[in-house]
C-alpha cells in the first residue's frame, strides 16, 4: 500500500527563511532518515515545498476557475513537504514516521494518508481506464 506523509506547514515554515532551512544539523538528520527509508524501501519519493507566499490555489467551481496567489493564512491548513511511502499497514507507515526528525524547531504535525490504487474504485476502472492508467505510469518513469 501506498501512503501520503504529509508535513504540516507551521508559521516557521511559511517564512521566507525559515530557520529550519539553515539549520545544518537538522538538514542532515533529515537526509540520514531519508536515506533509512530508501534503504528499507519504504520511500517512493519525498520533497519540502516552498512557502505559500510563492504558490497559488485554483479555485473550481462548476466550469468557473479562479485562481488566488499566495501567501494563505492558516498555516496550520497548509503542506510543508511530503513522503510518499510504500507500507504494508497504515501501522507501519505511522512507525517509520514517528522515527523521522522533527521538521522544525518547535511542535509540528505529519498527517498520514493512504493513496488509491486502482483496485479500490471497483468496476469503476473498467479495463480502457486500467490500460490507460498502466500507460501513463510508464510514460511518467520513462520522463
Amino acid at each position: 500500500m501506498r501512503f501520503m506523509a504529509m508535513v504540516r506547514a507551521t508559521e516557521e515554515s511559511e517564512t521566507e527563511t525559515s530557520p529550519a532551512m539553515d539549520d545544518a544539523e537538522l538538514m542532515t538528520a533529515m537526509g540520514n532518515y531519508n536515506e533509512e527509508l530508501v534503504k528499507n524501501g519504504v520511500m517512493l519519493y519525498g520533497e519540502g515545498l516552498h512557502p505559500s507566499s510563492k504558490g497559488a490555489r485554483v479555485h473550481f467551481d462548476g466550469t468557473s476557475r479562479t485562481v488566488v496567489d499566495g501567501p494563505f493564512a492558516e498555516a496550520k491548513e497548509l503542506i510543508a513537504g511530503f513522503w510518499i511511502l510504500e507500507a504494508k499497514t497504515l501501522e507501519e507507515a505511522i512507525e517509520w514516521i514517528k522515527r523521522a526528525p522533527n521538521p522544525f524547531h518547535g511542535p509540528s504535525d505529519i498527517e498520514i494518508r493512504r493513496i488509491y490504487e486502482p483496485e479500490g474504485f471497483g468496476d469503476l476502472m473498467t479495463p480502457e481506464l486500467r490500460e490507460q492508467e498502466t500507460r501513463l505510469r510508464e510514460q511518467m518513469e520513462q520522463q
